[in-house]
């Protein structure tokens, strides 16, 4: 890959990341980037020079997208769906993991399968397009139900937290308490909570208007994925699912 090549990448992930986190400044896209700070100021100059950013409250030190840039994305947003802003995210996702990556969008008290990009390995978690799982025993499920209320949460599952295997989380104060630490770390897990077999790491996608109502999760059989693997895939997850927000021109909160 040529030298130019590379400049126009990191300006477009630079791009990517003000979109999700404005107002950032320098230190922050460095970090959340993995980028040299020189890099990104670099870029950052290159954008604002273009058009497509602008220093917010006058002082070059936080970006914020231009209104060209915020019209040319609503323009994009109303002609585009969750599964089309996730599915090249998900052929990523599955490169970088080789894993199946599942997308699944909230159904009543269920999550349903809407779009999956398979593992090329031989044995895997088989879920069928279309499929209902369950929202309290499936880490697609908990990572929607992480943001919202309490109240939300048992409306939408009901007085009693069913059993499908001897690890789902039945007690609803300890259910709620998993829903706090999904809701810190930005993804959630699931060992053997719906089906013996399978281990899985979710991270909910949000909307234009800041809804979680969907999700982006790796599934495997439980042998494949270890501890150690589920973190990683985890922080993958979440950032794989708020590339696709972004896309979906979810704004993310100054901080979060």
């Amino acid at each position: 890959m040529g030298e130019g090549m590379r400049t126009v990448l990191a300006a477009f992930r630079v791009l990517e990341e003000v979109a999700y986190a404005q107002p950032a400044g320098v230190g922050e896209l460095s970090r959340r980037l993995g980028m040299p700070k020189s890099s990104v100021q670099r870029a950052l100059q290159t954008l604002w020079t273009a058009g497509w950013i602008y220093p917010d409250g006058g002082e070059t030190t936080r970006w914020v997208l231009s209104p060209h840039a915020l019209h040319i994305g609503q323009r994009a947003v109303a002609d585009i769906g969750v599964r089309d802003a996730a599915l090249p995210v998900m052929r990523e996702l599955r490169r970088e993991t080789g894993e199946t990556a599942h997308l699944m969008v909230l159904r009543g008290d269920h999550a349903v399968l809407i779009d999956k990009v398979e593992t090329e390995h031989p044995v895997r978690a088989v879920i069928e397009l279309g499929s209902a799982v369950p929202l309290h025993g499936s880490s697609n499920g908990k990572a929607i139900l992480a943001h919202r209320t309490p109240e939300e949460v048992r409306t939408i599952l009901g007085d009693r937290l069913e059993r499908h295997t001897e690890r789902t989380i039945v007690d609803w104060e300890e259910f709620l308490a998993e829903l706090e630490r999904v809701r810190e770390r930005g993804f959630a897990t699931n060992v053997g909570e719906w089906r013996t077999d399978i281990s899985a790491v979710a991270s909910a996608i949000f909307d234009q208007s800041g809804v979680a109502s969907a999700s982006l999760s790796v599934s495997a059989p439980g042998s494949r994925m270890s501890e150690r693997q589920r973190e990683s895939y985890g922080a993958l997850v979440r950032q794989a699912a708020r590339r696709i927000s972004a896309t979906l021109g979810y704004r993310r909160p100054p901080g979060s």
